[in-house]
């Protein structure tokens, strides 16, 4: 028996209310997947776009070059 075939049989002889909550747990874990290949791809790009700037001088910011502030 598949480990599929194994969860199909045990989420049947659940109450229904229950296999709701299960299919809402699948819906979260799918979506947490999704986020994380996202951001997977993101992480990607963003190394990818920074490549070989290692070596370049980085600007110099202090709190006088802060025009609007937030309280």
């Amino acid at each position: 028996m598949t480990l599929t075939d194994r969860i199909k049989q045990q989420i049947k002889s659940l109450p229904v209310p229950l296999q709701a909550e299960v299919l809402d747990f699948v819906g979260y874990l799918l979506a947490r997947t999704e986020r994380r290949e996202e951001s997977d791809w993101s992480d990607l790009s963003l190394s990818l776009a920074m490549r070989d700037m290692e070596d370049e001088d980085e600007p110099l910011y202090t709190p006088a070059d802060v025009k609007i502030t937030f309280r």
